[in-house]
């Protein structure tokens, strides 16, 4: 039997300022995912135990979600991470194998299957579209169901969960856990803090919630990043510090947006080695311990 959602939401067109907005909180994407396959698989899937698991998201329609955990007897943390605007393209799933060849069960949730394949689409004023018009209750619900699907897996440790996220996934990594209280600690790569998802009663943005937010938090940045303020970041780390979190803030100087991706031309190895080994003693300290 066919369980999508037979009507699913046709996205609003965004109007030129917001456009322009979500180019910037995006970080100027200009190209799609699909020419960019081949070279961004660069971790193999030896020692692992990987492939796609259909799950039940927010309104009961199966999703995609990538799984990657190491092939050896143990139960091993969870770690979600949130793809970019893109959605669940390789370099997402390289990504998620990445954690898992450091002992972590991870998973990566496709959270635009609803709307097609975002990672072959051409047009980024449509994925912006899909994008930003996606609800916070849907992204969350299905975010959510992944990783309640991780957390009773044998191979799981169901009680230590991280999240993580790049880009507009970084800007959910800081969204979600204020609605997953579960979260054991957070780590943002370069999201925007303030461009919101659609809610049922208001727009929301990383901001909003960060006094609800239960969690470490790791903030990964760059200094000449052209579309997320540095004002911002540090308006999240204090709104977090206030609420009495354990925050850390690292910003890279002259670094851009999309500086972990190493399958565009934003990559900048020496800030991507330096953000991936703190983003490991980060999950090792807060999730592992």
């Amino acid at each position: 039997m066919d369980t999508r959602d037979p009507s699913p939401t046709t996205p609003l067109p965004l109007t030129r300022r917001e456009a322009l907005a979500a180019l910037a909180a995006a970080g100027g994407y200009a190209l799609s995912a699909s020419p960019i396959a081949a070279q961004a698989i660069k971790t193999d899937s030896q020692g692992l135990v990987e492939g796609t698991v259909r799950v039940a998201g927010a309104d009961q329609t199966p999703i995609p979600v990538y799984e990657a955990y190491p092939a050896k007897e143990g139960e091993f943390p969870v770690i979600v991470v949130i793809s970019e605007v893109w959605g669940l393209h390789e370099y997402i799933k390289d990504v998620t194998r990445r954690f898992a060849k450091e002992g972590y069960y991870a998973v990566a949730p496709e959270l635009f299957s609803r709307e097609g394949n975002l990672a072959a689409e051409t047009d980024l004023q449509k994925v912006l579209g899909v994008v930003f018009n996606a609800p916070i209750e849907r992204l969350v619900g299905d975010i959510r169901a992944t990783a309640d699907y991780a957390r009773k897996q044998p191979a799981a440790r169901g009680d230590r969960i991280g999240v993580t996220g790049f880009c507009w996934g970084g800007g959910i990594t800081l969204t979600f856990p204020a609605f997953y209280t579960d979260t054991s600690a957070a780590v943002a790569w370069y999201g925007g803090i303030k461009r919101a998802q659609k809610g049922d009663q208001k727009p929301v943005a990383a901001l909003d919630v960060a006094a609800q937010v239960p969690c470490p938090v790791l903030l990964l940045y760059g200094g000449a990043d052209q579309g997320i303020p540095l004002a911002d970041v540090d308006a999240e780390e204090a709104a977090l510090k206030a609420a009495g979190r354990t925050v850390e803030k690292h910003v890279y100087p002259g670094v851009g947006h999309a500086f972990f991706a190493d399958y565009r031309p934003s990559y900048n190895a020496d800030a991507a080695k330096d953000g991936w080994e703190r983003c490991l003693a980060w999950f090792q300290k807060h999730v592992k311990a």
